[in-house]
């Protein structure tokens, strides 16, 4: 079944779910029903071939077959040129979806290696000095993925290159199942469509790591990814999805349920509506648990006892975008901004904390707008919740610009990370604070409802 030698059997397994439910947030039924629901459509999908070329590829061999499927250059100096090449593709764009042939989830799906257990080479770019697998890379490697399944599922083989520009709109979940990676062992991703708009496309993924001969699983992940014209300039149809069985029926649902909640969390975020009753209350109890009591003054605060004001759990970064990041649309690479924004996540929970923490899950990173090469990117990150041993990190990621010192925000991510011991409580002074720290309460009540 694989394509490369055997790896390297892994004799001890690191890791695991203990302790997930010291603060309530357990693996239950939902686990289950998502790891049976995945594991009967990977068998179905795989029944009908498990990728096009009948083997499982390699993520160098992703990254290649994107560039050949957009005809991107490899070359920064000729990047203008192979964008002014793609212009004319413009007249194979279907001019609405019932012209084009609708696609079964078996059609998109992928299955790609990562053999760090066979290839010693490979495993340095993935190691933390920690000797574990750095996850900012897998984030990377999954953004890859879900760019190749959305291309499988619109893939017309009369065209010599696609005239569509397919590019990540939001991460809408990363469930994790293990936190601990070890780097000696061959990891596994496999992938397809689950669910198409007119323009948009999910893509799940799952990803396992070998131990004692069998693939265990690790997450589970849930891309969105629109298609837009060559010029990347406005929305393309994309080709419709039909599902095929009960198992890809329900996954089809999954998606249309996912599409629903989408919406209503945009439509209740905090930068639109004012928070519930129940949020102004815990608003209200949070500053008068403040107060000090000596003045009685509304200007005095006090930080109550094992506590951390919110304004003093930031960490901050910047990153100049050179041409190495690039994408094959020659913007910055979006698995480069959620390696970024993740590391810097981590730093900050690691040194919030006092521990080393393991990530839990990754919510709703939204991409607003592309970065441009050259582009001079402020990373924020800010403790925003903490619950127990859970920790809630928002990161912000805007782009300034040298010349008119206009900041423009690019992308926010969220991500929920678990440390071995109870971490002080996050405390906010100001209303704009406030409202951060009711956004991050919501995504860990939505990461722990979904766990």
């Amino acid at each position: 079944m694989l394509a490369r030698p055997a790896a390297k059997r892994c004799m001890q397994w690191q890791g695991g779910t203990a302790g997930l439910s010291s603060c309530g947030l357990e693996l239950g039924p939902l686990w289950g029903l998502l790891r049976s629901s995945a594991s009967m459509a990977t068998r179905a999908l795989s029944a009908g071939g498990a990728s096009p070329t009948g083997s499982a590829l390699d993520m160098k061999q992703v990254r290649d077959r994107l560039r050949e499927i957009v005809g991107a250059s490899t070359n920064w100096r000729d990047h203008k040129q192979a964008l002014a090449d793609r212009v004319s593709l413009s007249s194979m764009l279907a001019g609405s979806q019932s012209d084009m042939p609708p696609r079964s989830m078996k059609h998109s799906f992928q299955e790609v290696h990562l053999p760090l257990g066979s290839q010693p080479e490979l495993r340095e770019k993935y190691l933390t000095h920690h000797n574990t697998v750095r996850f900012g890379r897998i984030l990377e490697d999954l953004d890859s993925l879900a760019v190749l399944i959305s291309y499988s599922h619109t893939h017309d083989p009369a065209l010599p290159r696609s005239p569509l520009s397919i590019v990540t709109a939001l991460v809408d979940k990363i469930d994790m199942r293990e936190h601990r990676l070890d780097p000696n062992c061959d990891i596994k991703f496999t992938g397809h469509v689950t669910w198409v708009g007119k323009t948009s496309i999910e893509a799940k993924m799952y990803m396992s790591q070998l131990h004692n001969g069998a693939y265990n699983p690790v997450l589970e992940a849930t891309f969105v990814m629109v298609a837009r014209d060559p010029e990347n300039k406005r929305a393309a149809f994309v080709n419709p999805l039909k599902p095929e069985g009960p198992e890809e029926e329900l996954l089809f649902q999954q998606g249309e349920v996912n599409k629903t909640r989408r919406v209503e969390l945009s439509t209740a975020s905090l930068l639109k509506v004012a928070p519930t009753a129940d949020e102004r209350k815990i608003v209200h109890s949070l500053f008068l648990n403040t107060l000090d009591t000596q003045t009685v003054s509304f200007r005095s605060r006090v930080l109550p006892p094992n506590s951390v004001w919110m304004e003093d759990a930031k960490l901050k970064g910047l990153e100049v975008c050179f041409p190495q990041e690039r994408n094959i649309f020659n913007r910055i690479f979006g698995g480069f901004l959620m390696r970024k924004a993740y590391e810097l996540g981590w730093a900050n929970a690691c040194s919030f904390g006092g521990r080393r923490p393991n990530l839990v899950a990754v919510d709703d990173i939204l991409f607003q707008k592309p970065v441009d090469i050259g582009s001079l990117l402020l990373l924020s990150s800010q403790v925003c919740y903490t619950e127990g041993k859970y920790i809630q990190v928002r990161v912000h990621s805007e782009v300034l610009d040298p010349l008119t010192r206009q900041h423009n925000t690019t992308n926010v991510f969220h991500f929920t990370f678990v440390s071995d011991n109870d971490v002080p409580f996050i405390v906010p002074k100001s209303y704009g604070e406030s409202m951060l720290y009711l956004d991050g309460k919501r995504h860990f009540s939505q990461t722990a409802q979904l766990c």
